[in-house]
């Protein structure tokens, strides 16, 4: 105890400081000029867990913190918040805010196909996610399967005529462009204002034009009446032919299987092969003399 009290004597004539005691206890006083018992009773009802001291001046009454650890930030909000201009009143009719669900009307077909679903996966859906992913899974997989049914179904065709009576349909072969009407007549092939016999000297280029009243089975029923431009005989005689057939197939969907087989619809893609460097033509080399 005379240890304790020559230290605390000690402390007091140096100033304010901290007092280092035994167990690492600290201590803090509230006026410097007590007397010795009075700082005895502090000390024995005194004890200060923190590390930091705080000593009370008692003219100033400013209390000093020494510590190593930084002081925690307040969380009290000092700037200032911007509230919106409203009606803040408690007391407002809050049944206004309840919105009604809309209640769904499916058509009968569509809910009776849910119903059927229903049924066929009951077994399948006991409420966890895994059987929420199966379901979907399988939904999936049927909706695909009807948009591949759907798409795999041919399309619908209809005839188109015109006002005339007439129908119309568009050939290319190679650089020949063909424009051709059909209208019911008595087998007459006109080909720009002229009888196709006299433009198309060849017996070849003749079958090659009448092929898809043959194929259709129309030979003798339709007038033909065709506008043609470009290329060579072979050519305008080939886009004829598919102006024709399409023409046929806009009057009568009927006649497109027949011609289809035939490959009387089939835009034929040839086309005359480029000149290469050094050659004659595309393939063909000059003559080579080895002297």
């Amino acid at each position: 105890r005379g240890s304790l009290f020559s230290a605390l004597h000690r402390a007091t004539q140096r100033g304010p400081s901290i007092a280092s005691l035994r167990n690492n206890r600290e201590i803090s006083c509230s006026a410097w000029g007590q007397s010795n018992n009075q700082l005895t009773s502090q000390i024995t009802s005194t004890r200060c867990v923190s590390r930091a001291a705080i000593i009370n001046n008692d003219n100033t009454g400013v209390s000093r913190r020494f510590s190593s650890r930084p002081e925690k930030k307040s969380m009290l909000r000092l700037h200032a918040v911007t509230l919106k201009h409203s009606d803040y009143e408690d007391e407002l009719d809050e049944a206004r805010w309840d919105v009604p669900e809309e209640e769904t009307h499916l058509d009968p077909t569509d809910r009776r196909k849910m119903e059927e679903e229903e049924e066929a996966t009951w077994w399948l859906y006991d409420g966890t996610q895994e059987s929420r992913d199966v379901l979907a899974a399988m939904r999936k997989e049927e909706a695909q399967k009807a948009r591949w049914i759907k798409n795999s179904s041919p399309p619908v065709r209809v005839s188109e005529i015109d006002e005339r009576g007439r129908a119309y349909g568009r050939g290319s072969r190679k650089s020949a462009q063909a424009r051709v009407w059909i209208q019911p007549g008595e087998g007459e092939v006109v080909v720009n204002r002229q009888d196709f016999l006299t433009l198309f000297p060849r017996e070849y280029h003749r079958e090659h034009i009448l092929g898809p009243l043959v194929a259709s089975q129309t030979c003798g029923k339709f007038d033909v009446t065709a506008v043609v431009k470009g290329g060579g005989l072979t050519g305008q005689a080939g886009a004829i032919r598919l102006g024709l057939a399409r023409a046929l197939e806009k009057y009568n969907p009927d006649y497109r299987p027949p011609m289809k087989r035939h490959g009387f619809l089939t835009r034929d893609a040839r086309m005359v092969e480029r000149k290469k460097v050094g050659r004659v033509k595309a393939r063909k080399s000059p003559q080579w003399v080895r002297r």
